[in-house]
């Protein structure tokens, strides 16, 4: 779309959908002005920071990625990293950031299917969210640094939650049941995004090297389908789908094992039998608080999540 890539096609209520963009795009975008009390952290900074600690701590970038939404006034940027521990993932990093009130800025490690580039990402990667007051532009650099510092630790876990999955039968029955729950009861993903999952189950856009009624081509299905979610929800999107299958699936078949350091939102302790309990604790713990906090700068904004796709 050249010079106005970034710039979509406005919707009946004169809002843009999210697209990919470029680098330059994002970092052209107008700064906003909303006063004293908010502290802008611009796109520019943000991938510039990310890209130099990247580079400083020996990962080589592969693929940038960026969309944007509202004229860039919320973006995100995801960067594949060159990795040989895995041969189907490869290592990421991912950022979102809003110039409009609507969401915190937040960074996460997590991994990406090399085949799709369906991402993933679960509660302990994804649990920082800086809000945009005080000396937010200068925290982004020691909150992507730590982040990146524990990027080896938080890949090695999503490879064998991978591997988890792929050891449980999952029919089609029982897939169906659960984009229900994820749909009515969870509300993680929206209609459109039924439609998308219910298509890749039918005829899968993607080989996954796994078998239909197998748990990890049905997380697959769900991941493609969030490419259709709006920056602002992507990575909480990822995080609570990752936690629900872990609670459903993975716990109950007491394949997947307990970080023993995890401490609670509370400053407590969670080590019980070795695996997380059926209520998901790890993602309501960290994205509780991150929700509550979001609301609370977006609440000038109630109806963002209107233009969400």
């Amino acid at each position: 779309m050249h010079g106005s890539h970034w710039q979509l096609k406005l919707t009946k209520m004169g809002y843009t959908r999210p697209t990919t963009t470029t680098k330059d795009m994002l970092v052209g975008a107008p700064l906003p002005n909303h006063g004293k009390t908010y502290t802008v952290i611009p796109h520019k900074d943000v991938i510039d920071v990310t890209k130099n600690l990247l580079d400083n701590n020996g990962f080589r970038i592969t693929k940038e990625l960026y969309r944007a939404n509202m004229n860039a006034k919320v973006a995100q940027g995801v960067y594949h990293l060159a990795s040989t521990k895995d041969e189907e993932m490869g290592m990421m990093f991912a950022w979102t950031n809003s110039y409009d009130k609507s969401t915190r800025f937040q960074c996460a490690v997590g991994a990406f299917v090399n085949v799709c580039s369906n991402g993933m990402l679960c509660g302990d990667m994804a649990n920082y969210a800086r809000k945009h007051t005080g000396k937010a532009d200068h925290d982004i650099h020691t909150q992507i640094s730590s982040q990146i510092k524990s990027a080896n630790k938080y890949y090695t876990k999503l490879i064998q939650d991978k591997e988890n999955m792929r050891k449980i039968f999952l029919p089609k029955k029982q897939q169906a049941e659960l984009v229900g729950r994820l749909f009515l009861d969870e509300e993680i993903i929206d209609a459109s995004q039924v439609s998308c999952i219910k298509a890749e189950m039918k005829d899968p856009s993607y080989n996954y090297n796994a078998d239909l009624n197998n748990a990890w081509t049905f997380y697959n299905h769900v991941t493609h389908a969030f490419k259709k979610s709006h920056p602002r929800t992507w990575m909480s999107d990822q995080v609570k789908f990752h936690e629900f299958m872990t609670a459903e699936l993975l716990s109950q078949s007491g394949l997947h094992q307990m970080d023993k350091n995890w401490i609670d939102a509370n400053g407590n302790g969670h080590v019980t039998d070795g695996t997380y309990g059926s209520a998901g604790v790890l993602s309501q713990a960290i994205m509780t608080g991150s929700d509550f906090d979001a609301d609370m700068e977006a609440q000038e904004y109630d109806d963002f999540e209107e233009f969400k796709i």
